[in-house]
């Protein structure tokens, strides 16, 4: 049994932000060579595409739950 739920947004973000380190990392190195002000709008893109992995994850498990929900009360109707 797991201690909590699997959250897509979080694993979205750390992925973002090691990636992000990684880069500054490689070019710190002289491994990579890019411009620094690129690294923004795409850590900035990661970042919403994690609160939208989080708000269809919260979607799916409310409407998961209220579909239990309506199975666990057969005596009610609606």
């Amino acid at each position: 049994m797991p201690r909590h739920e699997f959250d897509p947004g979080k694993l979205v973000v750390g992925l973002v932000l090691t990636g992000g380190c990684l880069a500054y990392l490689a070019a710190a190195r002289g491994w990579w060579h890019f411009p620094p002000y690129v690294l923004l709008p795409v850590m900035v893109a990661g970042f919403c595409v994690a609160g939208v992995a989080s708000s269809l994850a919260f979607a799916l498990r409310r409407h998961r739950r209220r579909a239990t929900d309506r199975v666990d009360r057969p005596g009610e109707t609606g």
